[in-house]
């Protein structure tokens, strides 16, 4: 299914569903960025996913990662909230989500780090060089909030 996001674009299709969502910075020992390339649009992003009836948010982070990177990863901290009704996602069967997201940071408690069938590449980035990659505003936003270092989480 293909992916489209769009961000205070007039043109943007308006949304019919609310999707709670979480999100996880994942650094190695390096202090690099765990970064997954979407199938779905060629862009480099966050590992993350939507909440499951049933599971709290900080799990659905620890199980997206687990799924999409083959990593297993504990939460410590919140980067921050993100729902801006400006940053809309297009799905090709129809679906046209605002998403409301907390992107939460983590470390690798194990696991074996493995492409999923919703990526095409995994790689662990400087952020020096994170500028250099395909990348939704949406996620520059959420990386540029964890490497300021903030003494509390973004809330927008």
């Amino acid at each position: 299914m293909a992916r489209t996001e769009f961000y205070d674009d007039p043109g943007a299709p308006v949304p019919n569903r609310m999707v709670v969502a979480a999100s996880a910075v994942v650094t190695d020992g390096e202090g690099r960025v765990l970064l997954q390339r979407r199938v779905d649009n060629g862009l480099y992003a966050l590992p993350g996913g939507a909440m499951d009836l049933g599971e709290s948010l900080p799990g659905a982070a620890v199980r997206e990662v687990r799924e999409e990177t083959g990593l297993e990863v504990e939460i410590t901290g919140i980067v921050g909230t993100y729902t801006d009704p400006r940053h809309v996602i297009a799905y090709s069967d129809g679906e046209v989500r605002q998403q409301f997201n907390i992107c939460f940071t983590a470390r690798i408690t194990g696991g074996e780090l493995r492409i999923s069938d919703e990526s095409t590449d995994l790689r662990f980035v400087a952020p020096r060089d994170l500028g250099d990659l395909p990348m939704h505003h949406t996620q520059q936003l959420r990386l540029r909030h964890f490497l300021e270092h903030r003494a509390t989480p973004y809330l927008g």
